[in-house]
């Protein structure tokens, strides 16, 4: 077992997650490693942001951690997992699993200079790097990440982000409302939502009235959301070579918030 890290998962939290994770494969070598010690090293590079070789020499070793870390990836298991203990914290919090409302905005982050894969200039933000377009519920919990080049306009990554949420049936079968910024307004864009998702899209905007911080109704919980990830430091800059790796990122990091919650 690794050393009392801030970053691991107690007994308790471990038990909750464990039923969701993938068995091992049948034949071959049998698993060699504890699942509990995988979880609590990936964890630590996502919440200290080390390299993955520099992983503590307690932890298994980091190709190791790594290969769950990608293998669960391609596999969409962070993305089941994430989703099934959202359900678990909307219940726990007295709230039916699909929402009603959902709130959606984007976040650019910088790239780390070895990242050229979907890699792009937000002018807006002054940023070289990518763009999170996020989809949160009412309790700023996740619903739906997608990670694109930083110069893809909000609207084309909302069109993204809210598309793929539209597939997750059972999550989105309460739906009806998403609240947005200004960058998603226009009368095409709003049509599309209706017309293609059968939602509706409300915007908020800023008032021009009123100078320095404004708390604007429902955009607020997106923005908290935001705050969250700022204590992963894998999540303030993105390291990651393929966008898929920067979202599975943020739905660990959303998966350790929501089980320390719960347990």
């Amino acid at each position: 077992m690794s050393k009392a890290y801030t970053s691991n998962l107690t007994r308790d939290q471990f038990d909750l997650i464990a039923p969701l994770l993938p068995a091992a494969k049948p034949g071959g070598r049998p698993r060699s490693v504890c699942l509990w010690v995988i979880l609590n090293a990936i964890l630590y590079v996502v919440v200290q942001g080390c390299k993955w070789r520099d992983l503590p020499a307690d932890f298994p070793a980091w190709s190791t951690a790594y290969t769950y870390f990608r293998n669960w990836r391609k596999d969409g298991t962070w993305q089941v997992v994430h989703d099934r203990i959202r359900g678990w914290t909307r219940a726990d919090a007295g709230r039916p699993e699909s929402p009603s409302e959902a709130i959606i905005d984007s976040q650019t982050v910088p790239t780390s200079p070895m990242t050229n894969q979907a890699v792009g200039y937000d002018g807006a933000k002054k940023i070289k790097g990518r763009k999170r377009h996020t989809v949160v519920d009412t309790l700023g919990l996740v619903m739906m990440v997608v990670v694109t080049a930083a110069n893809v306009p909000e609207r084309q990554g909302g069109q993204q982000a809210l598309s793929k949420l539209k597939g997750l049936v059972d999550q989105v079968s309460r739906l009806y409302l998403v609240w947005a910024d200004g960058g998603y307004s226009g009368q095409p864009f709003m049509k599309w939502v209706m017309d293609s998702l059968g939602w509706v899209l409300q915007v908020v905007l800023r008032s021009q009235e009123r100078q320095g911080f404004v708390l604007l109704k429902k955009r607020w919980v997106v923005e908290r959301t935001f705050g969250w990830w700022q204590w992963y430091r894998r999540l303030n800059v993105d390291y990651e070579r393929l966008p898929e790796s920067a979202e599975a990122m943020i739905h660990i990091a959303m998966i350790r918030l929501m089980l320390r919650r719960l347990a």
